[in-house]
This record gives C-alpha cells, sequence and structure tokens, in this order.
C-alpha cells in the first residue's frame, strides 16, 4: 500500500468547543506526482475523493472507514476525505429530534469548505476544481438530495454555483433513494430509523430523491451507481429505480449491479470494491497539470 499522510478531526464548521460531528480526516499519498513536459517536471495536483458514510442516518463514525479510505487513496494516488456528519438520536423523542435534511446540511457545508480550504498547514493538496463525491446508503440520500432539486417543498440544500461546477463524478453505492418504496420492501425500517430520520408522515415522496431532477445541465458529470447482488439490507430495488429516474435526466449514468456479492457494508472492506470504484475514478477524473 502507497505510503500515506494522514490528518484527522480537521473542523469544516468551527465551534467552541470543537465537535466532532463537524471533523473530518484526509489521506494524502506520500508519492510526488510529477509530470515532464518538455525538459521540466510540473507537479500534478490530484483530485479530491469525498467519501459520506451510511448508518441509517443515526449511527458509523468516519473512523469506521479509515481502512476503505487508505485503500482508495493508495489504489487511485489521490487524496481522500471523509468527513462525520450530526446524527439523529437512537431514542427520538419531540424534544431531542434531528430530522433531515440536517444531517445534509452539514455535508454541504463540508463540501463547501473543502473547495476553498487551503489544506492542511496552509498547504494545497488536491484540486478543489476536480472533486469525486462517493455515498453510501444513506449517504448516497444524503448527495443526491444535494446535487438534484426538490419538485415540491422547500430547496434547503442549495449547493452554490462553485460547488456545482467543481464535481465532476458521483459515486453511490448500496444507496437508499426512495422512501416509500424501501418502506414497501421492508416495513420494519419506519420504526427502526425512517421517523427518526423523517418524522412521522404517511407518504415519504417529497424526500425521495427518484423524484428529483439536476439543479443544473449535467453534461459533465459521470455518475456510477453500484449494488452487491449480497446486500440484503436495502435491495436492488432502490438502486435500479434511481438509475431508471436519472437515465432520462443526465447524460452520462452508468451502473454495476452483478460485480459484489458481499453484504451491504462489508463491501466497503474489500479489495473488490476499492478496484471497482477507483478504476472508475481513474478513468472518469484522471490527473490533469
Amino acid at each position: 500500500m502507497e505510503p500515506l499522510e494522514e490528518y484527522t478531526d480537521i473542523s469544516y464548521i468551527q465551534s467552541e468547543p470543537p465537535n466532532n460531528f463537524h471533523n473530518f480526516d484526509i489521506y494524502i499519498p506520500k508519492q510526488n506526482r510529477l509530470l515532464n513536459t518538455s525538459d521540466e517536471q510540473s507537479h500534478i495536483t490530484p483530485p479530491l475523493v469525498c467519501f459520506i458514510h451510511g448508518g441509517a442516518w443515526r449511527g458509523e463514525d468516519k473512523l469506521d472507514h479509515v481502512e476503505l479510505a487508505r485503500g482508495l487513496a493508495s489504489f487511485t494516488g489521490y487524496v481522500v476525505a471523509v468527513p462525520n456528519y450530526r446524527l439523529s438520536p437512537r431514542d427520538t423523542t419531540e424534544e431531542n429530534a434531528f430530522l433531515h435534511p440536517n444531517h445534509a446540511k452539514d455535508i454541504l457545508r463540508f463540501l463547501e469548505f473543502v473547495i476553498t480550504w487551503g489544506g492542511p498547514g496552509g498547504t494545497s493538496v488536491y484540486d478543489p476544481n476536480r472533486l469525486c463525491l462517493m455515498g453510501h446508503s444513506c449517504g448516497a440520500h444524503m448527495l443526491s438530495s444535494i446535487f438534484l432539486e426538490p419538485t415540491q417543498g422547500e430547496d434547503h440544500l442549495r449547493p452554490s454555483a462553485e460547488l456545482l461546477k467543481s464535481i465532476k463524478a458521483m459515486i453511490t453505492s448500496e444507496g437508499i433513494y426512495d422512501i416509500d418504496l424501501l418502506l414497501s420492501s421492508f416495513p420494519t425500517y419506519r420504526a427502526w430509523f425512517v421517523e427518526a430520520a423523517f418524522g412521522r408522515r404517511s407518504t415519504y415522496g417529497e424526500n425521495s430523491v427518484t423524484k428529483m431532477n439536476p439543479r443544473v445541465e449535467y453534461h459533465h458529470l459521470q455518475w456510477l451507481i453500484v449494488h452487491s447482488k449480497g446486500d440484503t439490507l436495502v435491495d436492488e430495488a432502490q438502486s435500479e429505480a434511481m438509475y431508471q429516474h436519472l437515465l432520462h435526466t443526465i447524460p452520462h449514468v452508468t451502473k454495476n449491479f452483478g460485480e459484489l456479492i458481499e453484504e451491504h457494508n462489508v463491501i466497503l472492506k474489500g479489495a473488490a470494491f476499492v478496484r471497482l470504484v477507483g478504476q472508475f475514478i481513474l478513468d472518469k477524473v484522471p490527473l490533469s497539470t
């Protein structure tokens, strides 16, 4: 594995005392990327890969995905960042409820931060104009909620024009996209985490990203939807519904539903996932000077 520099607990929202839910970790390949240009060598600034973890809006931590981040950074040679975000309480009451879109608002703040951040110690280590975003499970829903525009209700997650332009590729894996469709397959999820994340209601159509459209003309965006044949927690119907929806709105969307065979989160721990998404990143967001 390629040697890495690792910086942890960087705040993307300043607060006193610092809030771990508003921190991120970053993994930087030590090898200097050089490109021969005539008789000179010039440094290549790599893209940034941002991984947004899952956990049903109520669990997991950036530290759960250290090995994935290291694997992606080593495979691609690109910088990888993994943020935390605030979570819904496991024992939700009216007083402590933390509902969508607040989790995604944190992710939006993180993304706006990394396109303006100067890097660790003020040293630029990635190209802020060349980002690849990865969202797993509910992380896929959060990213989709940011980069697709609601057709009903208020728009609480509008990214800046600069951020929209900087996103070159999107990878969503084992994603939750259509809440009502999910509940038709897994009705116990309503009490387990859906009501804690979205509140009690008869339908969640307003929060289903399969009913949202691109914010801008996404002629530059490359989107990959991944689903494992071995996933028993989120069914393939979710990913197929998202794929069919994007197929009519985004020019460059592909799917891979057959290569992975592990369980929902187990895929993140294997070399096959790193190879699959890593090669997509290298192909769609190549190095540039």
